[in-house]
């Protein structure tokens, strides 16, 4: 079995030390955008993340290579927590209920994002088929789960729920006094399967 060479293991190491640096600028530049929008200076994010602005920009030449990143690792994270809610949950309406949770602060991570890529289409085009092909069947599986345990209403379309949750998010910025997660529970609210007397 052959050994691996000193050069071979720096290689590696340094790889490894570059995708970290590449999740830790994802996770700080999302952070920055909820905060601040995706105009927020560079600086900002790159303190953040506790590296120098050379390495944003090695990673993320342009600002919209790094809001579409954001926007992918955004997509993947919620992505991934639909299984693992479904595994954890107290019951398949409560793992619908946090994965809502976290679909709204992807909503809010994505503010701005077609004002950035405006001058982009085919990318932003992209990217909401991307969307699409990871979210939809995740909030499927979660509504099929929750209306098998005979928690939900049975008719429920996902795109339309996911549809509809991003319309209660429009305008959260804009108005201090509006609060789109107390529609979104009473929303979810109104999917419950009424109960026999």
């Amino acid at each position: 079995m052959p050994t691996e060479s000193p050069a071979d293991k720096g290689a590696r190491s340094k790889r490894a030390d570059a995708q970290r640096n590449q999740q830790r600028v994802l996770a700080a530049a999302a952070e920055v955008f909820v905060a601040s929008g995706v105009d927020a200076p560079i600086r900002r994010i790159a303190a953040q993340a506790g590296v120098g602005m050379a390495t944003i920009y090695r990673h993320f030449p342009t600002r919209a290579d790094l809001v579409t990143a954001v926007y992918r690792h955004q997509i993947e994270a919620c992505a991934e927590a639909g299984p693992n809610l479904m595994a954890s949950a107290d019951s398949p309406f409560d793992a619908l209920r946090q994965w809502i949770d976290l679909f709204v602060d992807f909503l809010v991570t994505k503010h701005g994002l077609a004002d950035a890529l405006q001058s982009d289409t085919d990318r932003f085009a992209a990217l909401h088929a991307y969307f699409i092909d990871r979210l939809l069947p995740v909030s499927t599986q979660l509504l099929d789960a929750a209306v098998d345990a005979g928690e939900i209403r049975s008719g429920i379309q996902p795109y339309e729920l996911m549809r509809g949750i991003g319309n209660l998010c429009v305008g959260r910025d804009d108005d201090p006094r509006y609060d789109p997660r107390r529609l979104i529970e009473l929303l979810l609210q109104g999917l419950r399967q009424p109960q026999s007397p």
